[in-house]
C-alpha cells in the first residue's frame, strides 16, 4: 500500500505556558496542506523488517527515523508484524510543517491497514502522542484547534478552500528545543476558536505566531522571505511552527520569483 503523508500550517501559535512534564502549552490552528510525502508498507518476504529512504533524508541511522519507531510500537502489541517500508521525502525537515510527525501517523495508519491490526482511532492517537506531540494530529488530517502540548485537538470550522498558498523553505533547520528555549509563555492575545469569523484580511495584526519574532532575530532570512511574499500579494503571511519555514495565502495564483536553488517551495491550491 502506498500512502502520501501531507504536512500542515499553523495558523497562529501561542506558548502559553510551562508544564510539569518539562512540555510547553501551546494554542494553534493545524491546517494540512497537499505537500506530500510518499509512504510505501507491505509485508516482509523473508521476515524481516527494513526502511529505505529517498529524496530529502535527513536520518543515517533508520532506527532513528519516526517511522521505524512507529514500527517498534506496534510490535510492542503485534510481534508477527514485519514490514518493509520505503519513504520518499519531499517535505523538508525542520521547517515546522510537522512532516517527521506525519510520517510517523501515517506508518501506524499504513501498518494498521496492511496487517489488518483492527485498531481504533483513539487507540492510534494514544500510539501516536508517544512518537511526538504533533503525530496525533495527523492520524486524520483536518482544520484542528489543538492545546496542551498539542495532544488535546478539537475539529475547526476553517475552510480555506480554494485558497492559493506558497510555502518557502529557506533550507534552514530550526531546532524545535532551541526556538522553545527563547520563548516567554503568556496568555494568548487572541482566541484562534474564532480565526474563521474574521475576514483573512484581518488576520495580519490579529493572528500571530509567537515564535516568529524571535526565530527571526536568528534567522532574518525569514522575515525577508515573509516581506516578499506580501510583495507578491499575499493576504497573509506567517512562519509555520517554530519555523523555519512561511508560508504566504493568496486569492489568485501568484507569480513565484527566482529564490536560490537552496530553497524548497511549494506552491498550490488548497
Amino acid at each position: 500500500m502506498v500512502y502520501f503523508p501531507p504536512c500542515k500550517i499553523n495558523i497562529g501559535l501561542f506558548v502559553t505556558g510551562k508544564r510539569p512534564d518539562g512540555y510547553h502549552s501551546i494554542e494553534s490552528v493545524f491546517y494540512p496542506i497537499p505537500w506530500n510525502d510518499i509512504l510505501e508498507i507491505v509485508p516482509s518476504t523473508n521476515g524481516q523488517s527494513s526502511l529505505h529512504t529517498t529524496g530529502n533524508t535527513v536520518t543515517v541511522d533508520y532506527r532513528s527515523n519516526i517511522i521505524w519507531k512507529a514500527l517498534v510500537l506496534i510490535q510492542q502489541q503485534f510481534p508477527h508484524v514485519q514490514a518493509e517500508m520505503h519513504l520518499h521525502k519531499n517535505i523538508p525537515s525542520g521547517a515546522g510543517l510537522g512532516g517527521g510527525s506525519a510520517d510517523g501517523a501515517f506508518a501506524l495508519w499504513g501498518l494498521n491497514e496492511v496487517f489488518e491490526l483492527e485498531l481504533s482511532v483513539s487507540h492510534m492517537h494514544e500510539l501516536a502522542a508517544q512518537l511526538g506531540s504533533d503525530c496525533p494530529f495527523f492520524v486524520q488530517p483536518k482544520p484542528t484547534f489543538v492545546e496542551g502540548r498539542g495532544e488535546i485537538m478539537t475539529s475547526h470550522a476553517l475552510d480555506l478552500k480554494g485558497w492559493h498558498i506558497v510555502v518557502v523553505h529557506p533550507g534552514l533547520h530550526v531546532s524545535t528545543e532551541e526556538a522553545y528555549s527563547l520563548m516567554q509563555p503568556k496568555p494568548s492575545g487572541y482566541d484562534l476558536h474564532n480565526v474563521h469569523l474574521n475576514a483573512i484580511e484581518q488576520w495580519k495584526d490579529l493572528v500571530i505566531n509567537a515564535f516568529e519574532g524571535p526565530v527571526t532575530e536568528m534567522f532574518p532570512e525569514i522575515g525577508t522571505i515573509k516581506s516578499q511574499l506580501y510583495d507578491m500579494g499575499a493576504i497573509y503571511a506567517s512562519m509555520s511552527g517554530s519555523g523555519s519555514a512561511v508560508y504566504g495565502l493568496f486569492r489568485h495564483p501568484p507569480v513565484l520569483p527566482e529564490w536560490p536553488e537552496s530553497y524548497r517551495v511549494y506552491s498550490g491550491l488548497l
